[in-house]
């Protein structure tokens, strides 16, 4: 039962009470999850979750129930439950009509394919290969996960739409010392694809890359602190922008008057050198997929054209508020929770400048070549990141490392500062956090220059 349901009966009962919306979200999710530490297999986990979640909006409120039991039984129940809380009159049915999904997956290796002892063993050569880097890798930590989402949404609108999703990733961490002295490095690649994401980068190059990025910062010099240029090279990941911009275009913030974007649609709030979109038919990337998970299909937002503000990221709950259409952006951790606006891959799109020019013609200043994590306050748009790997810029060249840097500024005013944007881009992935959820995605930046932004680190 579940994806065979008849979903007429259950949305037209949810909407006896009245309402804007009802909608039925089943899932069939199965994963592994395989995790290593300090030279030892401390987890090996499969397994398969069920379940269906059924929403009611009525006066731009959300009432939301969810079961294991996905049939009638299991459902009608809820749904009378949810129809209560409204008190209206009914509402009917839309007739369902085909929707064309806005990417269509391809997975080339499906991990389910793959044996889990095979799993095992890329795991454990990854974490060989990060322990022998060098002897003073004193710590290894290497997951693995895997995950096959087949999603159902039904809804009163007349959408009833599946995607199926698959997700990889492989994620390596070490820890380096000396003297007393620790560093981490870290490293994680994946995304929407199968086992076809390790034919480019091997597990034993992932754990490399971590390996070498622990070392390079123990033998580094603390950086210095105070104002000066930093360029962000684009190996570095969107970090800059996933944070300290793109949380604030979630457009439930933006209702809640809880972001600095809020009522500025139109105007002025980066370089107009800047352009930055969120796009979930991007093949591959770890925040693409065929529909959100409110049934309407992935598409290409254009948030900021030439540093105006164009549009925000919108649910069906968000759009229904503001009275625009949704983009695409409702999504969930599971049945278990309610959509909300998510970010997918967002991301700068690339400049004009050579990105080795943009080195060049900064005379001093810092150069990051991966970012860390990082606070951020959508409400100011103010920002702490921390730098995982960093290079002084001496006389226009990339000179030593440096260790223990981070970045204290505000987003809307370094995208109004940014005044030269690299031809070039970058990828990083992760899973994003918000209202208690976490969401698959990936964010990109070109090599951008700041000309003036706080450094923490040693006066």
């Amino acid at each position: 039962m579940g994806f065979d349901i008849k979903p007429d009966a259950i949305l037209n009962s949810c909407l006896a009470g009245g309402g804007e919306l009802s909608e039925l979200f089943v899932e069939k999710s199965t994963g592994l999850t395989v995790m290593m530490d300090d030279g030892k297999v401390e987890k090996v986990v499969a397994g398969t979750d069920f379940g269906a979640g059924l929403r009611l909006i009525h006066q731009h409120k959300t009432y939301y129930a969810h079961t294991n039991q996905v049939d009638e039984s299991g459902l009608g129940p809820l749904a009378k439950n949810l129809s209560a809380m409204a008190g209206g009159a009914a509402r009917g049915l839309a007739p369902f009509a085909p929707v064309q999904p806005g990417l269509l997956t391809k997975v080339q290796k499906p991990p389910q394919d793959v044996d889990t002892a095979r799993k095992v063993d890329m795991v454990r050569a990854a974490e060989a290969t990060a322990r022998s880097y060098d002897p003073r890798i004193r710590q290894v930590a290497v997951m693995y996960r895997d995950l096959r989402q087949d999603v159902r949404v039904a809804n009163s609108l007349g959408v009833d739409v599946i995607d199926k999703r698959v997700q990889v990733v492989l994620m390596v961490q070490c820890v380096a010392e000396q003297g007393g002295l620790l560093q981490t490095g870290y490293e994680v690649h994946g995304g929407s694809v199968g086992m076809e994401v390790f034919d480019d980068m091997g597990p034993e190059e992932v754990a490399r890359t971590a390996a070498r990025r622990a070392i390079l910062m123990l033998e580094a010099d603390p950086a210095p602190g105070g104002a000066m240029p930093v360029v962000l090279h684009s190996d570095a990941g969107g970090t800059m922008i996933h944070e300290a911009v793109g949380h604030g275009l979630e457009a439930d913030h933006i209702n809640e008057n809880m972001s600095v974007y809020a009522g500025r649609l139109n105007e002025q709030v980066a370089s107009p050198l800047i352009n930055v979109v969120d796009d979930g038919t991007i093949m591959g990337k770890r925040g693409s997929l065929g529909f959100d998970d409110e049934g309407v299909p992935s598409r290409r937002n254009l948030l900021i054209e030439n540093g105006v503000l164009k549009a925000y990221m919108q649910d069906r709950l968000s759009a229904l508020k503001m009275g625009v259409e949704p983009s695409g952006n409702g999504r969930r951790e599971s049945y278990l929770h309610i959509p909300v606006p998510r970010m997918t891959n967002t991301m700068i799109l690339p400049g004009t400048h050579d990105p080795d020019s943009i080195i060049s013609q900064t005379p001093n200043g810092l150069l990051v070549k991966k970012m860390g994590g990082g606070q951020v306050n959508p409400v100011n748009g103010d920002f702490v990141f921390e730098v995982s790997e960093g290079y002084l810029i001496k006389d226009g060249k990339i000179g030593a490392p440096v260790r223990g840097a981070t970045l204290t500024g505000n987003g809307p005013q370094v995208l109004m500062d940014i005044d030269l944007v690299g031809s070039d881009l970058g990828f990083g992935i992760g899973t994003c956090g918000k209202d208690g959820q976490g969401a698959p995605v990936a964010d990109a930046q070109p090599t951008l220059r700041i000309p003036n932004i706080v450094v923490g680190g040693q006066q």
